[in-house]
């Protein structure tokens, strides 16, 4: 058996307290390809804390039985930080309540350091040219000292992740349909994933905005590569990162559970990382989009949200996709303002919350053009 569990310490912790992240490793350490796997950075979002409880359990067979090919990480409480926030009974583990802001963005953007390290040490062989990225974006991040215990989750986090071949960071919506976030470049390249996960929407860009995990991981190649003036021939993608999407907050059971670690499994067999029979691949269940051609529905005013319709419809221009309700309204036919969809497509996601205010976001379709007007910032910090 390969496995072994630690704690790492995180530093910058405030006075008389001390946070670990729980490790779980399987494999040899350098072994090819290396995944890494984490659950609940957004610490209120249960279901890939679940579902990575259940994935481990697999794991531990894999490894009795030998089966571990490659190197495996788990990390399946990935946010102990948020996981300490509450709020009159509530979880709020989306955004740091020191004013760190959102989890999920502004991790460390390692390609100015790692291009410095590298300056002409690459040649036109993108085989010879893959360990020396990564051992350069491991120094970079090695150079950076994090001031705060929300950056000292982020720089160790990283840490665990940024050599890996690839990287599933488990999420999940409000209300929504399983999807994946990932790069323009890593595509078809993730179809696989996306198929046997059964997922209905992926959205692709080359950034985002916002430097999410995900991008941290992946994005820096591409933007080396542009840096210092290669081909894809000398370095292509070496980091296949993929924001997963497991459905709504509330979808969380043993049954989906299981369902969604049997496929990751399975997913990580037909990529040469255990031993064994993947079986046929599902069908696909959609086409990629690109993330700019999302369209956040956005309340004009507060009120009570009344749906018309269900995520998973596909609207046209113009489709009513809700109702806001005004309920101390003088006269009935003013009481309600129709909230429309502008552009045909999926309506894939939308709010939990049947009580918003003006700016809030209450659905989104998506297009499989982009949007006219879409800025740097594609994804939604709410």
């Amino acid at each position: 058996m390969s496995k072994s569990v630690s704690e790492l310490p995180l530093s910058r912790n405030r006075l008389g307290t001390r946070r670990t992240l729980a490790v779980h490793r399987y494999g040899s350490p350098g072994a090819r390809p290396k995944v890494y796997i984490q659950a609940g950075l957004h610490a209120n979002e249960v279901p890939g804390m679940l579902v990575a409880r259940h994935l481990l359990d697999r794991l531990d067979a894999a490894d009795a039985a030998g089966a571990i090919q490659g190197e495996i990480v788990v990390v399946p409480i990935a946010n102990p930080i948020g996981l300490e926030q509450f709020v009159l009974g509530e979880a709020v583990g989306r955004f740091a309540l020191d004013g760190s802001g959102n989890f999920n963005r502004d991790f460390p953007d390692l390609t100015e350091a790692a291009a410095e390290r590298l300056q002409g040490r690459l040649g036109a062989e993108a085989a010879a040219n893959v360990p020396l990225v990564r051992e350069a974006l491991k120094a970079a991040l090695a150079g950076i000292e994090p001031e705060t215990p929300v950056a000292a989750l982020r720089h160790a986090l990283l840490g665990l992740a940024i050599d890996a071949d690839v990287v599933l960071d488990l999420h999940c919506d409000s209300e929504s349909l399983m999807h994946l976030y990932t790069g323009t470049e890593l595509w078809p390249g993730a179809a696989d994933l996306a198929a046997q996960l059964g997922a209905r929407a992926v959205f692709l860009a080359e950034v985002s905005g916002g430097d999410p995990f995900d991008e941290a991981c992946s994005a820096v190649w591409w933007k080396l590569r542009d840096r210092l003036g290669l081909g894809r021939d000398a370095l292509g993608a070496a980091c296949l990162a993929t924001t997963v999407e497991l459905r709504g907050r509330s979808d969380v059971s043993d049954e989906l559970a299981r369902e969604d670690s049997d496929n990751l499994f399975r997913f990580l067999v037909r990529r040469g990382v255990i031993s064994g029979q993947a079986g046929p691949l599902p069908p696909a269940r959609c086409e990629a989009t690109p993330l700019a051609g999302v369209e956040r529905i956005v309340a004009p005013l507060s009120g009570v949200v009344a749906y018309k319709a269900e995520i998973g419809d596909l609207v046209e221009p113009g489709t009513v996709v809700a109702e806001i309700v005004d309920p101390a309204a003088e006269h009935g036919d003013r009481a309600r303002t129709p909230l429309r969809a502008t552009t045909g497509g999926l309506f894939w996601s939308r709010s939990t919350r049947r009580v918003v205010a003006a700016g809030d976001i209450v659905g989104s379709t998506a297009s499989p053009a982009p949007l006219p007007g879409r800025g740097p910032k594609l994804l939604t910090a709410r």
